[in-house]
């Protein structure tokens, strides 16, 4: 073997290693190039999963023939800790095999963990133990995970005997063969998102939790990953999550293979009807709901790609069902002058942090409108990084003034306005139809799927320049957004169970142009990969109105 070291300062701070490989007489896996890393370069060996070979992401016994570049990927870092979930994952459905001969289920995911079931019936006490036991056992015998390719026919085979026809009818639907699947002892297992971690020792914590009729699959975070995080569960995200698990239960949606089933059958167009008109009772509840308290300021927030201004909008009109008259208050109007900014660790602008808005002013304006006063309210310049005069403002009795945006529920945000007279909202996507009973759709990975086509449509931003700075997105969410929704009044979920087909046409020719040679190049196969098993669908019979018009275009909103 022969390697050079071509990165190491930059990228071990990140916990990552890269290195150029000079083909030798013999190939070489991970497992290979790592012990000679360890033992010429002192790199550290712990929480190492998986690496980039030229860029893809591959499985540490994936075996390398010819000069390239690697990168080892750590378990802290974001494609690590996927690959760490699904792994796990993998692991759990093992387990519910040998020790209770139960099908696991991954619904979607809670307090930052994942959240299962079984087919047959609830998850007790006694189930989790012995299912905790079981993957102990698993990972301490360090099992060997392989990746193996097997030919359409026989992995249908090998799954259907295994009492997953859902995965066995996605092979067809998306015309997958071969198909790249990965076995551990008898079992097999298929995984959309990326590999796997080539053996079970790598997953070192974990813990498995009794939550209502099923289990909560339990990860140490990135930045902690040598101890499990206090688990802090929202009575009111749950109740969400599984009202909206039980809609798609009724309407017989729970998989994308069912998805196709409506395609073929010539019934998209009633399940669009019957998701908007889903949207637009909740949308009524809220309304109806505000319109009953002495509620004079509804704050509204939410990540980015939720869908928060259409959100406002419609709630306006249902505000004028109820008898009230709605004013809109952007709070993205309320930036600090760009110079003044503040910056990120890198240097450029970071608009996700609270203190990158004028609050003085916005409290000023605030206290001067709910005071009866007329008010010259801002609008920001985005172009030129700077607040002009905006909309006049004067609030009479039946008004009510929306503030979006997404710190709309921030604790320093609620303080500029009376207890007694605000209604908070959190609008986000939090669930949607699962690929199969082991692949799940991502909540993030479905806000930046929106927010990739919105940016190249409104901004000229290509997917590449979407997918890089993604990541300081979701930072900013996860400290200034996630941590107030437990403030909101009332929760809304803007996803939609058709929207994955809607947005496949726009986006999938956007993640192509980016380039092989970039840093989220792996990001963009990872969406690829998932985007192959959804049936694209036009959007003709898309009400004006919808939320996914933000994204697509053709909103009749002010959006």
């Amino acid at each position: 073997m022969a390697f050079t070291v071509c990165v190491l300062t930059a990228a071990a701070k990140r916990d990552t290693y890269i290195a150029s490989y000079i083909a030798g007489e013999a190939p070489v896996t991970g497992h290979d190039v790592m012990e000679e890393m360890i033992t010429k370069h002192d790199m550290p060996q712990r929480r190492v999963i998986a690496w980039f070979v030229n860029n893809y992401t591959r499985p540490l016994d994936w075996v390398v023939d010819e000069d390239a570049t690697v990168e080892f990927i750590t378990s802290t870092s974001p494609t690590g800790q996927r690959i760490y979930k699904r792994t796990l994952g993998f692991v759990l459905i093992i387990a519910c095999a040998r020790v209770l001969k139960r099908k696991a289920i991954l619904r979607h995911s809670i307090a930052d963990s994942h959240y299962w079931e079984f087919e047959d019936g609830p998850v007790t006490q006694s189930d989790v133990d012995r299912i905790k036991a079981e993957m102990s056992d698993i990972i301490r015998r360090d099992s060997a995970i392989t990746r193996e390719i097997l030919t359409i026919d026989k992995a249908r085979r090998v799954f259907q005997r295994q009492g997953e026809p859902e995965i066995a009818e996605l092979f067809v639907r998306a015309n997958l063969d071969p198909v790249e699947v990965y076995r551990c002892g008898e079992r097999y297992g298929y995984f959309c998102g990326g590999p796997l971690a080539s053996s079970t020792g790598a997953l070192r914590m974990f813990d498995v939790v009794l939550y209502e009729h099923g289990m909560l699959l339990r990860f140490p975070r990135p930045d902690a990953p040598d101890k499990m995080p206090e688990l802090k569960l929202e009575p009111s995200m749950g109740k969400v999550f599984f009202d909206y698990a039980h809609w798609l239960q009724v309407l017989d949606l729970n998989y994308l293979n069912k998805l196709h089933h409506r395609v073929t059958e010539g019934r998209i167009q009633e399940l669009i009807l019957i998701a908007e008109a889903f949207h637009s009772q909740s949308l009524g509840n809220i309304a109806e709901d505000i319109a009953a308290k002495p509620v004079k300021v509804v704050t509204i927030a939410g990540p980015s790609g939720s869908g928060k201004t259409t959100f406002s909008e419609r709630l306006k009109v249902q505000l004028m069902v109820c008898g009230k008259t709605p004013v809109t208050l952007p709070l993205d109007n309320y930036f600090k002058e760009r110079e003044d900014s503040p910056k990120d660790e890198t240097g450029e602008y970071d608009y996700e942090r609270l203190d990158a808005l004028d609050l003085e002013l916005l409290g000023d304006n605030l206290t001067r409108i709910l005071a009866g006063e007329e008010v010259v309210t801002p609008v920001y310049n985005f172009i030129t990084g700077k607040k002009e005069p905006g909309k006049v403002i004067k609030l009479k009795p039946s008004d009510v003034l929306i503030m979006e945006g997404i710190h709309g529920l921030n604790d320093q945000i609620l303080a500029m306005i009376p207890e007694n007279g605000r209604y908070g909202v959190f609008v986000s996507p939090l669930t949607g139809i699962c690929i199969d009973p082991h692949n799940r759709t991502s909540t993030s990975d479905n806000r930046l799927l929106r927010r990739i086509i919105r940016d190249y449509r409104t901004r000229g931003k290509s997917a590449q320049v979407t997918l890089e700075v993604y990541p300081k997105v979701i930072r900013g969410a996860k400290q200034y957004i996630f941590p107030y929704r437990s403030r909101a009044n009332a929760i809304f979920n803007s996803s939609l169970p058709y929207e994955l087909g809607v947005l496949k046409p726009y986006v999938e020719p956007l993640l192509h142009t980016v380039d092989e040679n970039s840093s989220v190049f792996s990001e963009a196969l990872r969406l690829l990969n998932i985007l192959r098993f959804v049936p694209a669908l036009n959007n003709d019979g898309i009400p004006n109105n919808s939320v996914i018009r933000e994204f697509i275009g053709g909103s009749c909103l002010d959006v």
